[in-house]
C-alpha cells in the first residue's frame, strides 16, 4: 500500500438486525479503517418489530434467515459501481454466505458474542444427549461429566446448566445449528474479542475451522473517546449533567440489555433491592411503563437514582462519578466494562455462558447466580448486599486489581504491535491474492482474505438494516462518537 495510488474499495456489512450486533458492525467498521467513509443502506422491513421479540425468539430467527435474502440481493443489484470487493456478515445471518457462490463476492463472518460461545455452538455435535436434553448432571464444579471442556475444547469453566434454556430448547438449536452450517463455506472468520481474553477458545478455533481466524477486539468505540468525558449531543434527559452533581465512585450503571427483559418479579426484586442499597444509580429503561415502575418502587430520596430511556454507555462507563456497572453480560457491553476498569455485577439470566466466565474464569465480575431461590428469583436482600459489595473498593480489590488487568490487556491487543493491531493491519486488511494456508495456525502470516479491492484507508461501508427509523438514529449515534 505505502504512497501508491490507489482506488478506495468497498465493504458490504450485513449485521443481525439486534442492537448489539449492529453495534459490533459499526465498531468493527471503524477498527478497520481510520475514517471510513459511511453509507446507510435499508432493506424493506420483511421482519417483525424487536419489541416483544425475546417472547418469540425463534419466530424472529425464521424471519431472518428466510425473509432478508431476496430484498439483500435487490439491494446489492442497485448499489452504485464498482460492485463490493467484500462482504462482513453476522454469524446469525447464514444466507449471506451464499453471496460467494452466486456473486464471486468474498464473505466474511463476523462473530459479536464470545469466543467461547462461538466454540461451543460450532462445536454442539460433540457434546453427548444429556448436555442439550435439560437433564445434565448436577451443576457443581468437581463433577467432571458437566464440564464442557471435557468435550469441546477452549471452553474452560462452561458446564452444562449453562446451556439452558436456549440450548436445551430444541427448536432454537436448530435455528443455531442452521446458522454454523454455513460458516465453513465463509472466507474467513471474525471475534470482536481479543486474543488475550480468550486465548483458549480462539486458538482452538484456529484448529478447528477449515478458513483463517482473526480476534480483532476489543471492538468498541473507545479510541474516539480518548478517555475523554464529554457531553453527548443525545442527551435530553439530562444524564451527563446528573452524573457531574455526584460524587466520584458513587454511582452504579445498571442496563441489562436492548430487548431481553426479566421477569416482572426479578424486576421487582432488582428495584427494591437498589433502594434497600441506598446506593446511587442510572438506570436505562427503554419501556416507559417499567420506567414508570421503577420511579414507584425506589422511593428513598428523590436524588438517589436517575432512570432514563437511552444513554451513551461507553461515555457512562468513563464517567468519574460511575462506580459499578450492573449488566446482563452481553458481549459488547463485557468488553467496554473491562477497556475502562470498571467492576460489575453479573445478571446471569440471559448470558450463562459469558457470566460464567467474568465471575469464574477472568474473575471480574460478582455473580449473582448462586443466590437465586428456586424459583429461580434472586431476592432484593441479596441484590442490596450484592451492589454494597460491589460499590465499596476495600471489598472488591482484588476483584478490581484484575479488572485493571484486562483493561491493559485490551489496551494492548489494539494498540500497534497487538494481537489484535495485527490482525486487523497486517492479516485481515492485507492486500494479497495468496490464497490461506491449509493449516492457518501454523503459517499465521499467509492469511490474507482474497478480496479485490485496492486500500481500506478510503473504504466505503455500506450497510444494510431493516428498520429506516433505527439507521437514522445508529447514524447519528456513531457520527457524534467518530466523526464529531
Amino acid at each position: 500500500m505505502g504512497s501508491m495510488a490507489a482506488s478506495p474499495w468497498h465493504v458490504v456489512a450485513v449485521p443481525y438486525p439486534g442492537r448489539g450486533h449492529v453495534n459490533a458492525m459499526l465498531n468493527l467498521g471503524s477498527a478497520s479503517s481510520p475514517a471510513p467513509r459511511v453509507r446507510f443502506e435499508a432493506i424493506p422491513n420483511v421482519i417483525p418489530s424487536e419489541h416483544g421479540r425475546a417472547n418469540d425468539m425463534a419466530g424472529f430467527l425464521d424471519a431472518v434467515y428466510t425473509k432478508m435474502a431476496a430484498p439483500f440481493e435487490r439491494l446489492l443489484d442497485a448499489l452504485a459501481p464498482p460492485a463490493p470487493a467484500a462482504i462482513v456478515a453476522d454469524v446469525f445471518v447464514p444466507w449471506a454466505v451464499g453471496v460467494d457462490a452466486r456473486r464471486g463476492v468474498p464473505v466474511c463472518v463476523m462473530c459479536p458474542i464470545s469466543a467461547t460461545m462461538f466454540a461451543v455452538q460450532y462445536n454442539l455435535h460433540l457434546l453427548p444427549p444429556a448436555a442439550l436434553g435439560g437433564d445434565a448432571s448436577p451443576d457443581v464444579a468437581d463433577d467432571p461429566s458437566c464440564l464442557i471442556e471435557n468435550y469441546i475444547p477452549g471452553t474452560k469453566s462452561i458446564r452444562f446448566a449453562d446451556l439452558a434454556p436456549t440450548h436445551t430448547n430444541a427448536t432454537m438449536r436448530g435455528k443455531i445449528l442452521e446458522a454454523y452450517a454455513s460458516v465453513k463455506k465463509a472466507q474467513c472468520i471474525v471475534f470482536t474479542s481479543f486474543q488475550e481474553l480468550e486465548c483458549d477458545a480462539i486458538d482452538a478455533m484456529r484448529r478447528t475451522l477449515p478458513c483463517p481466524v482473526y480476534a480483532v477486539g476489543p471492538c468498541i468505540p473507545f479510541m474516539a473517546l480518548q478517555e475523554q468525558h464529554t457531553a453527548t449531543a443525545e442527551d435530553a434527559d439530562g444524564y451527563t449533567a446528573w452524573l457531574d452533581a455526584q460524587p466520584a465512585g458513587s454511582v452504579l450503571y445498571v442496563s441489562l440489555g436492548s430487548f431481553l427483559s426479566v421477569s416482572a418479579a426479578q424486576f421487582d426484586e432488582i428495584a427494591a433491592g437498589l433502594a434497600e442499597s441506598k446506593t446511587r444509580f442510572l438506570w436505562v429503561l427503554r419501556d416507559a411503563d417499567a420506567r414508570c415502575r421503577v420511579r414507584s418502587l425506589v422511593v428513598h430520596g428523590h436524588d438517589a437514582g436517575l432512570v432514563v430511556p437511552w444513554t451513551d454507555q461507553l461515555r457512562v462507563l468513563c464517567h468519574p462519578s460511575v462506580g459499578g456497572f450492573f449488566t446482563h453480560c452481553g458481549m459488547n457491553s463485557t468488553l467496554e466494562a473491562g477497556r475502562v476498569r470498571r467492576g460489575a455485577l453479573v445478571d446471569p439470566a440471559h448470558r450463562p455462558t459469558i457470566s460464567r466466565l467474568v465471575v469464574e474464569l477472568w474473575k471480574t465480575r460478582l455473580g449473582l447466580k448462586e443466590k437465586a431461590r428456586a424459583d429461580g428469583v434472586i431476592g432484593r436482600e441479596e441484590i442490596a448486599v450484592a451492589v454494597e459489595t460491589l460499590m465499596c473498593p476495600d471489598a472488591t480489590e482484588d476483584m478490581r486489581k484484575r479488572a485493571a488487568l484486562l483493561k491493559d490487556a485490551a489496551r494492548a491487543a489494539s494498540e500497534e504491535g497487538g494481537f489484535s493491531w495485527k490482525d486487523v493491519t497486517i492479516k485481515l486488511l492485507q492486500n494479497g491474492k495468496n490464497q490461506p494456508s491449509e493449516n492457518p495456525r501454523q503459517a499465521p502470516e499467509q492469511q490474507p482474505i482474497p478480496f479485490r479491492g485496492s486500500r481500506v484507508g478510503a473504504d466505503q461501508y455500506p450497510s444494510a438494516f431493516p428498520e429506516e427509523q433505527h439507521i437514522k438514529r445508529l447514524y447519528e449515534l456513531k457520527h457524534s462518537m467518530f466523526f464529531g
